[in-house]
């Protein structure tokens, strides 16, 4: 069941609580798929940021665990469609054929897809704890925003100077 199927929100806190169930399960999801990357990249910096990656995101997956504590709620999951589709389209770039620098541009382009979803779901996550006065949370919120923005910002670097460059001589 996606974000917004079949759900009765009442409180801007049930809104909350399912935002953070989602980025919970896109977060599990995504330590499985890194991997993957990892392997099917080239260039070794690629294989670099996408490992550093996978270990930043199961720390995000851990700091939404401490955002559930801050709620006195369980850790929980909810399917998220979103990183699921995702996920999908990068394993059709990890199984695809073809010239290895092209390859790793299409990595990048798909790593950017996921870093572009989450830093939607965590700036709306801490938008929301930040209405309903939970600093905390937010603070931990933001801490992950701003990782997914730096790791945006790495595969981008990653991109221009080396991957479309030779993607492009190809």
């Amino acid at each position: 069941m996606g974000l917004f199927t079949s759900k009765h929100f009442d409180t801007l806190n049930e809104l909350f609580l399912a935002q953070l169930k989602d980025l919970y399960d896109a977060e599990i999801r995504l330590t499985e798929a890194l991997p993957k990357m990892a392997d099917a990249a080239d260039s070794q910096e690629l294989k670099q940021a996408f490992q550093s990656h996978l270990d930043e995101t199961q720390g995000h997956a851990q700091r939404l665990e401490q955002v559930f504590r801050t709620l006195d709620a369980e850790p929980e999951r909810e399917t998220c469609d979103a990183m699921k589709g995702l996920i999908s389209e990068g394993d059709d770039v990890v199984s695809a054929k073809g010239d290895p620098a092209v390859l790793d541009a299409a990595l990048i382009a798909a790593g950017q897809r996921v870093e572009h979803y989450e830093m939607a779901g965590y700036g709306t996550a801490r938008s929301l704890a930040n209405q309903l006065g939970l600093a905390q949370a937010a603070g931990l919120l933001q801490q992950t925003l701003d990782e997914e923005g730096e790791a945006d910002k790495k595969l981008n670097a990653i991109a221009e100077s080396y991957a479309n460059v030779a993607a492009a001589q190809a």
